[in-house]
């Protein structure tokens, strides 16, 4: 691995492709209306990006949802698994009231790949 001195780390991660990781995360939304719609806005907000961006690569994230929205799955591509998981367990302060407002329920798993 070849750092740079005096560039943060995750320049180096972002710039040469270290650490990559493949994460799930499974959101379950309030009953409220529009807790889907809500959320999703924010996730795409310039304001959502940016912080998805300091942990993770936001353009290869995979998103799914369930027929009645009250489920999101993320397929993310993280290069900083503490970021990550700050941000689905609703520790980051910017996601905690968009969270607070419209998610019941989030879990986040690892992927692995599996050799056949």
């Amino acid at each position: 691995m070849i750092f740079r001195k005096n560039v943060p780390a995750v320049y180096n991660i972002k710039t040469y492709g270290f650490s990559k990781k493949e994460m799930l995360a499974i959101v379950k939304f309030k009953e409220s209306e529009g807790s889907f719609e809500k959320f999703m806005g924010f996730m795409q907000s310039e304001e959502g990006l940016s912080e998805k961006k300091k942990f993770a690569h936001p353009e290869k994230t995979i998103a799914s949802v369930t027929p009645d929205k009250s489920d999101v799955m993320f397929k993310v591509f993280v290069y900083d698994e503490a970021g990550m998981i700050n941000f689905v367990s609703c520790k980051n302060e910017i996601v905690k009231p968009i969270y607070d407002e419209c998610i019941e329920v989030s879990m986040l798993y690892d992927c692995t790949t599996v050799n056949m």
